[in-house]
């Protein structure tokens, strides 16, 4: 997909730091990328990978506890912290998770936007009506 259509989807990158950083793929999704996986699409339906302590529900303690399990603990915000790895996680206006972002080292955002690109951005050029907005926040050691 072109920038062009990504910023149709996601508004606020056109005035914001993005850079698409892989080809589209259906091999994982944006929980899976969140969470350093690049092999397995992550969502609590049956039929695909979720954690097993976790429960398979679209909410948001679901998706806290899935990042539990992985060593992610609730924290305050996005603020980048030298010697963490933070999360976002996206709800919709229904307080359903639609997306999760995780912070890099340098303190930019990288997502995979469906089975769209991989991109780096900032945290908030992703919030609108497609992903409505980060709610909550997680880290682990890096």
């Amino acid at each position: 997909m072109s920038m062009d259509n990504l910023i149709r989807l996601f508004p606020g990158l056109s005035n914001s730091y993005c850079k698409i950083t892989s080809p589209e793929t259906s091999d994982y999704n944006c929980i899976a990328w969140a969470a350093g996986d690049n092999q397995e699409w992550w969502w609590p339906d049956m039929d695909s990978y979720w954690p097993p302590s976790a429960p398979r529900q679209e909410t948001l303690s679901a998706f806290i506890a899935a990042f539990e399990t992985i060593g992610y603990n609730s924290c305050q915000d996005g603020i980048y912290q030298h010697g963490f790895t933070k999360i976002a996680i996206f709800v919709d206006d229904d307080g359903i998770p639609t997306h999760v972002a995780r912070q890099l080292p340098n303190g930019i955002w990288t997502s995979k936007c469906g089975e769209l690109e991989d991109l780096d951005h900032e945290l908030n050029a992703l919030h609108g009506q497609s992903y409505g907005e980060a709610v909550h926040y997680m880290k682990k050691p890096a």
